[in-house]
């Protein structure tokens, strides 16, 4: 919320953003992981949705800036507060 805000506002938002890329990729990650893990070997099936969702996950890491630049962008503007 204090990203889209932010933004809204038209303040500087490097760090809010990040955070919340950060966030929602890790949770999907670990969402679709864990589906994964339930479904088993037939959540690698393309005859079921996880597969596609688990590969469009892996995507979303990689589109939207890795998770290890998403954590230099925090930390580095941090710092500086």
């Amino acid at each position: 919320h204090s990203a889209a805000q932010r933004v809204d506002l038209g303040l500087p938002n490097f760090v809010e953003i990040s955070m919340a890329k950060l966030f929602t990729n890790e949770a999907a990650l670990k969402i679709t992981s864990d589906a994964l893990q339930v479904h088993g070997g037939y959540g690698y099936s393309k005859e079921y949705p996880l597969e596609r969702y688990m590969r469009d996950v892996r995507a979303f890491l990689i589109g939207g800036g890795t998770t290890q630049i998403q954590r230099t962008i925090i930390g580095t503007n941090l710092v500086g507060r």
